[in-house]
């Protein structure tokens, strides 16, 4: 028997390739960063990634079953959910100019506890005692990366985590969607919404400078297909298994973006990152672990 027909493996072949290509894509950003604002990149990054979302919605079996369908009865939370991208990217993009590399990615792998957070509210969750102890966990993990209150700690480190609340508000609010819309035409309502939302930035900040040579229009194609490719190998992974096979699997992309930092713009902040980073790593696995024992006994 050929291993790759094993769901749960392919999923997770499909996880890692997704967070490879989402750190290729913020290492490019932070590069074109010295010379583009973040607003800038962020709309370019979605243009781009608008590409990879249609080409997901035409070779989606669901959407064809369901007839093809373009319109959302719910469009305005679909259009809405791109503008928390919008806001999470011009966050992020922003503190991968200020801070080291793999600094400013591993502070956004505060999701899960956001999440977990925002669930009570918006979804009316109920979150248990181990869930509670994984986001204090995680937050300890965060006081002692960003260290406030000493010489080394900058307000940049917060942007990270602004990021990765608009992203998790992303997330939570997919939830609050009907559940026939296929999956495709929700990140296609999303992307827009995100390119709607970046563009508005650029306007409304006259955050714009004039792409002068081919190269850099390189830069950017190749930044906003990374990400859009990235978001489509994300969603096609989380299609071939329950999310709690494949979660743990996204701090991958955090010695990843070590390696990343280190060999491409010399930077090593292992210091700065340890021994905070386990104790993110650790309050999101409890989160996931918890997900997956309620989801077995139900």
């Amino acid at each position: 028997m050929n291993p790759l027909n094993s769901p749960v493996l392919r999923g997770i072949v499909l996880i890692l390739i997704a967070i490879a290509l989402f750190d290729v894509m913020a290492a490019i950003i932070k590069y074109m960063g010295a010379s583009y604002p973040p607003q800038q990149l962020s709309m370019f990054r979605c243009f781009f990634g608008v590409f990879p979302a249609i080409g997901l919605l035409f070779l989606s079996r669901d959407w064809r079953r369901s007839g093809r369908p373009i319109k959302m009865r719910q469009w305005p939370l679909g259009l809405m959910r791109g503008f928390f991208v919008a806001i999470a990217q011009f966050c992020y993009y922003t503190s991968l100019a200020n801070l080291e590399f793999a600094l400013a990615a591993t502070l956004t792998f505060a999701g899960p506890l956001f999440v977990t957070g925002l669930s009570i509210p918006v979804l009316k969750t109920k979150v248990g005692l181990w869930r509670w102890i994984a986001v204090m966990i995680g937050f300890a993990g965060l006081i002692m990366i960003m260290q406030p209150g000493t010489d080394v700690f900058t307000p940049y480190a917060l942007l990270p985590l602004c990021a990765a609340f608009g992203y998790a508000s992303s997330s939570v609010s997919v939830k609050l969607i009907d559940d026939g819309v296929p999956t495709p035409t929700i990140n296609l309502y999303s992307s827009a919404g995100a390119l709607l939302g970046a563009t508005i930035f650029v306007v409304a900040t006259d955050a714009y400078r004039i792409v002068e040579t081919g190269e850099d229009w390189l830069w950017l194609f190749a930044m906003g297909l990374a990400g859009g490719l990235a978001v489509f190998t994300l969603v096609s992974a989380y299609r071939q298994t329950s999310p709690s096979n494949l979660a743990p699997f996204e701090y991958f992309g955090i010695p990843l973006s070590f390696v990343i930092g280190w060999l491409v713009f010399g930077e090593a902040p292992f210091d700065r990152l340890m021994p905070g980073v386990f104790l993110i790593v650790a309050g999101g696995i409890i989160i996931y672990w918890r997900e997956r024992y309620h989801a077995a006994k139900s």
